[in-house]
């Protein structure tokens, strides 16, 4: 099978973190891409997999850590784009337009991602987790300015009805040291 569903649980408790990845890998064939701490004493896990083992994963990590429990995802067919831009692996060449998307959650932030990605030809260019960000998330990425703006927006939809937008933000002609500084 395909492992190319991942689910992510955000907590607010290391403690609940440990518990809920040790009752995710219990509960189904699913392989650890992350389990850390991350800023302002939250932890996340996420795991890949196929859809039912990931959604049986996230569904045990969750029972486990009850009250503890931020925010939660499984997405069932992950964007190739979305891996390398977390890991901060993607290269740009030129930057485009520049969009950026803010959240106050990790798993709103991947959702909404993955979704901008899907639905316009934009490039990924990072993605980066709570670290050294109060807990929170962002994405940048660029591409031709009608192609940003529908991503960006896209992405703000996803995150903002779960009531975790922080701000999203369009730069059509951003000056090129912008890249130097994200990277």
């Amino acid at each position: 099978m395909a492992k190319n569903s991942i689910g992510l649980i955000e907590l607010t408790s290391i403690a609940a973190g440990y518990l809920a990845c040790d009752a995710m890998l219990k509960a189904a064939n699913v392989d650890v891409v992350l389990s850390r701490s991350i800023c302002s004493g939250k932890y996340m896990v996420m795991v890949r997999g196929d859809v039912a083992a990931v959604q049986a994963a996230v569904a045990a990590g969750i029972s486990g850590a009850r009250f503890s429990v931020i925010d939660s995802f499984v997405i069932p067919n992950l964007h190739d784009a979305v891996f390398p831009a977390i890991s901060g692996a993607t290269k740009v060449e030129a930057l485009g337009a520049l969009g950026i998307v803010e959240s106050f959650s990790v798993a709103s932030l991947i959702e909404g991602t993955d979704a901008a990605v899907k639905s316009a030809n934009v490039q990924l260019i990072e993605i980066r987790l709570a670290m050294a960000l109060g807990g929170k998330a962002f994405v940048t990425m660029t591409g031709d300015v009608a192609a940003v703006q529908s991503a960006v927006d896209t992405a703000a939809q996803v995150v903002g009805q779960k009531g975790m937008l922080v701000n999203k933000v369009v730069i059509p002609h951003p000056r090129p040291e912008l890249l130097n500084e994200m990277i």
